[in-house]
């Protein structure tokens, strides 16, 4: 686990040294064609990534066709690309969590937003022409600074914490599973902090293009996690279990779990935070004193 000091220090030193300028999404092309800005990587991190939202022309035009674009422009130009996959891609868990090439095309997500992400994923495995390195991060349930905007599909982190300022509770799913208890439902959570460790790690060992795994490998039950937050701000644990919206009941994830032995095995070797460590330093850094990055 690295120290808040050194996360600090590192993401002050990429900034000072990346170019910065605000451009419109429909005019980034344009824009690198007219001025030629000097790049040395792309980190295409922009989605669509409402999980409920069901209008496959809004992720074939955001998630597929706007990355192909990247991708062919970071192919010409011979730039290496990072980009944003998701854990959403693994559907129910049928083929498992491991980020191996060869189960992507029989891997079936459970919505719109999953299938986007595969169907990318399928295509960039698919080309004889490609940036020098490239790298698709699949990102599992990423909590911490800087979510505010996100609304419904901020983390549960942000929405347990302000259900406790406003109620004193929190809601949890119930689980409508016979083998699986209220709240027992479980997720490999994994600290923004954790996420921009590891993708300026492979955006600057640039040696293994690929898919990754970006997780602890470890899942936490919602429980634990709600506990967590409740400890944080040193407040007795009281957890209200409702049941799972009809819209996402069928296609909610009971469980997801990271293997990690592919970035551990290009020398990632940082710990990752544990679960009430990273909710403790969001908390009690960023959330208590509404503090943003």
């Amino acid at each position: 686990m690295v120290d808040d000091f050194q996360i600090e220090k590192k993401w002050k030193n990429f900034k000072e040294k990346a170019f910065y300028q605000q451009v419109e999404r429909n005019d980034l092309f344009g824009y690198l064609e007219r001025e030629k800005p000097p790049i040395s990587c792309v980190l295409h991190l922009g989605a669509r990534t409402d999980t409920t939202e069901f209008d496959n022309a809004i992720f074939e035009e955001l998630n597929l066709d706007y990355s192909k674009k990247i991708w062919h422009y970071c192919t010409t130009q011979q730039i290496p690309l990072i980009y944003a996959s998701s854990a959403a891609t693994y559907g129910g868990g049928a083929w498992g969590f491991e980020d191996n090439h060869k189960i992507v095309p029989a891997l079936k997500p459970l919505n719109p937003y999953g299938r986007s992400k595969n169907d990318f994923d399928k295509w960039v495995l698919d080309q004889d022409k490609t940036p020098p390195y490239w790298v698709g991060l699949k990102f599992f349930n990423v909590y911490g600074p800087n979510e505010y905007h996100k609304g419904r599909m901020a983390s549960i982190v942000w929405h347990a914490y302000h259900q406790i300022q406003k109620t004193g509770k929190v809601k949890l799913f119930r689980s409508h599973k016979e083998d699986c208890a209220d709240g027992e439902q479980r997720r490999d959570f994994i600290y923004v902090k954790d996420v921009v460790q590891t993708g300026l790690f492979l955006m600057r060992h640039n040696q293994t293009s690929g898919l990754y795994n970006i997780g602890t490998g470890k899942a936490t039950s919602y429980n634990e996690l709600v506990t967590s937050i409740f400890d944080a701000l040193t407040l007795p644990t009281n957890i209200e279990y409702i049941d799972i919206p009809q819209d996402i009941r069928n296609t909610y994830q009971y469980f997801t779990e990271a293997n990690i032995q592919k970035l551990r095995s290009v020398q990632y070797k940082i710990a990752f935070y544990p679960i009430q460590d990273g909710v403790k330093d969001y908390v009690s850094h960023f959330l208590i004193n509404q503090k943003y990055y």
